[in-house]
Order: structure tokens, then C-alpha cells, then sequence
């Protein structure tokens, strides 16, 4: 049995052997062949990428030989373009030079004619100064006289021909100017009419019967006092019928006493811890009353950003009067005229109504500086961060300071519309006649003049003079002296018109 074992294995070791053999003889026969048709493949492909390199050399050539013969013709075309230059550059050269030939040749013809004329003209000298001689010798006058003499001659004539352009050219543009300018005014004066609110320096506290006046009075007369005492306000409790007088130079104070008054009058209880409660709060009311009136103005007018200070004071101008004239009316009349005129102007409007709402800021200050109103309005809308230009308009409305922008008189002229309005403005008589009367009299103190008239409540004054003593030349430029004067010495609403009459009278009697 293990022999058999044996022999069975010993069989299958050599069959496996045997095609072990077999096996390998194969795939040497199969590796042969591949690798011959591996060799017959690179053979081909190495033929087929020989062809390709030559073919691609070839292209590559045709391209670099085409590159070249047109670069050649480039620059072949440059060379036949310089030389094109070159012969015009030479054509011009000497074309030149036959120019500078002929110039040279008129310059010596030149000379030659100067000399010539230069020859005359040393003749003509002799000629004229022989003339010259023979004319002194005849007139008897000297050259220079005789020069003088027409030269005062002719002098005369021009002045009086050049004082005759002057005045036609000076009413020729008046007329023009007055026309524009008048035309901008009326404009603007007809598109603004605001109220004229008159103030005085009391205020009248109607009551139902005269028996509150006996309450307000108190006891030994302790009420009033502490009421006077709380408001600073005077109270004048008299025979007057239903009615209280409340005297006093500031208006805020007058209002405060008015309202304290009329809230005690209607809660019945009046007596002096009553009066301060009372005073004290209505002070607060008004004070958030001007601040709203500030908001609602700058709001009404459309103006924004203005500092909280600068609307709380435009605020304060509803108390405040000048000459009679309510100042807040007179700064809306004024900011409105403004925005107008600078838009008839081509300005900007919005710039110019805030310069004419802020124009009289300096009027309603919280203290009391010792400095014209322009000049503290100024410096207020300095501090408050207002633009320079607006602040020298404010500063300069009175000529205090010199104007710097178009802003400026605009606001100027609007001020002096806004106040020298018929109604607009009280004025005391006796400041009004003296006006009248510094007004003909400056005229008076002219030599040649007769005559002065005031008319027009100080709007035109007609001076009289004498035909003896001025002629109609002289007319034109005493009016303009008068005027100016006026300008410089007299402070007046408005403007002044000078109208000088010259007249010739021939009386004769029949007896």
C-alpha cells in the first residue's frame, strides 16, 4: 500500500514537471512574436512621426520665409519713403534759400528808399520851419502861443462836448437802472404783505367787575405788591372802568403779568404765595411759548439746521418792537423780500431768507452788550455756526462792517423796505419835523440856492436856485453833492429823491 503511495505520487511530480515544461516552451514562443510585432509597430510609428517632424519643419519654413519677404517689403516701402522725404526736405531747402535771397534784395531795396525818404524828410523840416517863420512873422505869436491857444480852444469845445456825452450816458443808464431795479422792488413787495402789529409799552387787563380789583389789591395792598414784585411789571389799578393798566419796557414781562393776572382772576385765590406759584409757572409757559414760536416760524419759512439758541431768540422777536413795528413780523416781512429779490437776482433764495429772518438777531440777546445790534448779531450767528456770508450780511445791513458778498445789500435794501413801508413803523414828531428841518437846511447852506422844500414826509426834497448864480451845467452836479452829503451825514428810512429847479423869471408891470 505505501509503495503504492509512492509511485502514485513519484507520477504526479513528473506530470506536473512535465507541464511545467510545456508551459514555459508556450509563452517563450507567444513572448517571441509579441515582441516581434512590438518591434514592427515602433518601426511604423517612428516612420509615421518622422513624417509628421518634416512636415511640420516644412510648414514652419514656409511661415518664416513668408515673414521675411514681407518685412523686406516693409522695408523697402520705408526706404522709398525717406527718400520721397528726402527730396522734398531738399526741394524745400532750397526753395528757402531763394526766398532768403529775395529777401535779402528787398531789404537792400528797402534801405535804399529809406535813405531817400529820410533825405525828404530833412528837406520837408527845413521847408515846414521856414513856414513856421514866415507865420510867426505874420501873426505876430510865437509857436508855442499859437499851440496854447488852440489847445484852450479845443479844450472848451471837448469839455463841453464830453459834459453832454456824461449826462446823456448817465440818464440813459439810470433809466435803465431805475427801471430794472424798480421793477425787482415793486416785485418783491407785491409777492410779500405780512401784518404791521403796532406795540406800546403797556398793556390793558379787562376784568368783569371792579370788585377783583379790591382782590388784587389785597390786603393793605400786599397783593399787588408781591405781584409787581414777582413779575417786575407796574400795576395800576385806577378808576378806569373794568380795567387794569400793566406798565412796563419789556414786553415778555407784560405777558407774563397779563397771564399770571388771568389765571389768578379765574382760580379766585389771590394772595402772595398764590402770586409766586402762579408767576413762576406761567414764566415757563411762555418760555416754551417763544421757543414754539421759534420752531413754527423757521418752519413756516422753510429754513433748517439752525442752532436750538438761535431759534429760541427768533422767538423772543414776537415781544420785542422796533419803532413801533412788531421785530418778528419785520424779520419774516424781511426773510420773504429777501428770497424774492434773490431770486429775481439769480441768488440763492434759501441763503437769503435765513440772512433776512437773522438779520435783527442782535436786538432780543439774553444780555445786554454795549455794541450795535448788526455787529452782536454777527457774533452771535458766529458762535452759532452760520455761514460766513450770512454773517457779514447780518453785520454789515448798517454799512458797520464792510460787505463781502451779493448777500449783503440784499438784505440790506429788504431791511430798509421792510421798515420804511407807509404804516410800517412809528416816529416820534418832534424826531420827524427835525429831520425835515436838517434836511432843507443842509440844502440851504449851499451857495446859489434860494429855496428848499421837504415834501413827500421827507422823501424828496426840492431845492430852488438862482438862474443868476448857477447855470444849467452846474445843476446836474449840485444834486449829486446834496445827495451824497444826505448820504453821509443824515440817518433817514427809505430814500431821499434831490430834484434841483432852475428857472428864469422876467416880471414886467403895465401902468
Amino acid at each position: 500500500m505505501e509503495m503504492y503511495l509512492i509511485i502514485s505520487l513519484v507520477t504526479f511530480i513528473l506530470g506536473g514537471l512535465l507541464m511545467w515544461i510545456a508551459m514555459r516552451f508556450l509563452f517563450k514562443s507567444k513572448y517571441n512574436s509579441l515582441l516581434r510585432e512590438a518591434e514592427k509597430e515602433a518601426e511604423v510609428i517612428k516612420k509615421n512621426k518622422l513624417l509628421e517632424v518634416k512636415e511640420k519643419f516644412l510648414h514652419l519654413k514656409a511661415d518664416l520665409e513668408k515673414q521675411v519677404s514681407q518685412r523686406n517689403a516693409k522695408i523697402q516701402s520705408v526706404e522709398a519713403k525717406l527718400k520721397q522725404r528726402e527730396m522734398t526736405m531738399n526741394q524745400r531747402q532750397d526753395e528757402l534759400q531763394r526766398k532768403n535771397n529775395e529777401v535779402e534784395a528787398v531789404k537792400e531795396n528797402l534801405n535804399a528808399q529809406l535813405e531817400v525818404i529820410e533825405k525828404k524828410k530833412q528837406e520837408l523840416d527845413k521847408i515846414h520851419q521856414r513856414e513856421v517863420e514866415q507865420l510867426e512873422t505874420l501873426s505876430g505869436l510865437s509857436a508855442s502861443e499859437a499851440k496854447e491857444r488852440l489847445i484852450e480852444s479845443l479844450k472848451e469845445e471837448a469839455k463841453t462836448q464830453a459834459a453832454y456825452y456824461i449826462n446823456e450816458i448817465v440818464e440813459e443808464s439810470k433809466m435803465t437802472a431805475n427801471k430794472e431795479a424798480k421793477k425787482i422792488v415793486v416785485q418783491s413787495i407785491q409777492r410779500v404783505a405780512t401784518e404791521t402789529a403796532i406795540e406800546n409799552s403797556i398793556t390793558v387787563f379787562h376784568i368783569d367787575s371792579d370788585e377783583i380789583k379790591g382782590r388784587i389789591i389785597g390786603r393793605e395792598g400786599r397783593n399787588i405788591r408781591a405781584l409787581e414784585a414777582a413779575t417786575g411789571i407796574e400795576i395800576v389799578v385806577d378808576d378806569t372802568p373794568e380795567a387794569i393798566v400793566l406798565s412796563g419796557f419789556d414786553p415778555i414781562r407784560r405777558e407774563i403779568a397779563r397771564l399770571a393776572l388771568h389765571q389768578l382772576v379765574q382760580d379766585g385765590r389771590i394772595h402772595p404765595a398764590r402770586i409766586e406759584e402762579v408767576v413762576t409757572k406761567v414764566r415757563k409757559q411762555v418760555e416754551e411759548e417763544v421757543v414754539e414760536t421759534g420752531k413754527r416760524t423757521v418752519i413756516d419759512l422753510g429754513i433748517h439746521g439752525l442752532h436750538p439758541e438761535l431759534i429760541r431768540l427768533i422767538g423772543k422777536m414776537k415781544y420785542r418792537s422796533s419803532y413801533g413795528q412788531n421785530l418778528l413780523q419785520h424779520a419774516r416781512e424781511t426773510a420773504n423780500l429777501c428770497a424774492v429779490m434773490a431770486s429775481e437776482l439769480g441768488l440763492n433764495p434759501k441763503k437769503a431768507k435765513r440772512a433776512g429772518l437773522l438779520h435783527d438777531i442782535g436786538k432780543v440777546p439774553d444780555d445786554e452788550p454795549e455794541l450795535p445790534h448788526a455787529i452782536l448779531g454777527m457774533k452771535l450767528c458766529e458762535k452759532y455756526k452760520e455761514k460766513p456770508d450770512i454773517c457779514n450780511a447780518v453785520g454789515s445791513h448798517h454799512d458797520e462792517v464792510e460787505m463781502q458778498s451779493l448777500l449783503a445789500p440784499i438784505v440790506q435794501v429788504c431791511d430798509a423796505i421792510s421798515g420804511a413801508r407807509p404804516g410800517a413803523r412809528r416816529e416820534i414828531v418832534e424826531a420827524y419835523i427835525k429831520r425835515l428841518n436838517d434836511l432843507e437846511q443842509l440844502a440851504l447852506s449851499y451857495p446859489g440856492v434860494v429855496k428848499t422844500y421837504a415834501i413827500q414826509a421827507g422823501r424828496e426834497l426840492r431845492v430852488i436856485v438862482g438862474a443868476d448864480k448857477i447855470d444849467d451845467k452846474d445843476t446836474e452836479s449840485l444834486s449829486n453833492e446834496i445827495a451824497k452829503k444826505i448820504q453821509d451825514e443824515m440817518t433817514y428810512p427809505g430814500q431821499v429823491k434831490i430834484t434841483v429847479i432852475r428857472e428864469t423869471r422876467s416880471v414886467s408891470y403895465a401902468k
